[in-house]
This record gives C-alpha cells, sequence and structure tokens, in this order.
C-alpha cells in the first residue's frame, strides 16, 4: 500500500514526500526481515526498535499528507494499517524485552 501511495504521490508531483514516505515504509518491512536473521535475542530487539522508529516516520510523513490542501485523496486506510503495524511491532519488542 505504501508503495502505491508513493506512487500516487509522484503521479501528483509530490517527489519530496513521496521520496521519504517509500524509504522510510519500506524500511519497516526491511528491519523487520532481517531481525528474522538476527544473532541474538538483544540484536532481534535492536532490529524492531529499529522498525519501530521507521513507523514514526512513516506516521509523521502520512499526517502531513491527510493535513496538506495540496495533496489529495489520501487513503485512511493506511492509518489503520500502520497503527495495526505498531502495536504488533511494540507487542513484540515489550516481550523480546521480558524474555531477555
Amino acid at each position: 500500500m505504501i508503495i502505491d501511495y508513493s506512487e500516487q504521490l509522484k503521479v501528483h508531483k509530490h517527489y519530496e514526500i513521496a521520496s521519504q514516505l517509500i524509504r522510510s515504509g519500506t524500511s519497516i518491512g526491511a528491519n523487520i526481515w532481517e531481525a528474522q536473521s538476527s544473532e541474538s535475542r538483544k540484536d532481534f530487539g535492536h532490529k524492531l526498535k529499529i522498525a519501530d522508529k521507521e513507523a514514526k516516520e512513516v506516521e509523521y510523513w502520512l499526517l502531513l499528507c491527510k493535513s496538506s490542501e495540496h495533496i489529495k485523496n489520501y487513503d485512511e486506510e493506511l492509518d489503520g494499517k500502520l497503527l495495526s503495524i505498531q502495536k504488533l511491532l511494540s507487542r513484540i519488542i515489550s516481550t523480546n524485552k521480558s524474555r531477555g
């Protein structure tokens, strides 16, 4: 969804925001993917914390998009998907920390 939305932003010439959004949005998945091959529980937690920080950055960029008068057709479903990812990351990080 984040790739599709970033492409829509590019079509409407919002290149900078599209670029920032695609970087932070895809970084979430990349860090989660990398965490699955972590070398230790600490490394696993660290990579998930990075994913969580990237999710916060995505939240920021989406807030800008949603608030801007220049950006139309904001997809509210992105907010729900992001919130689900953030909650899941938070639970995993918390569980990992308590087992550590």
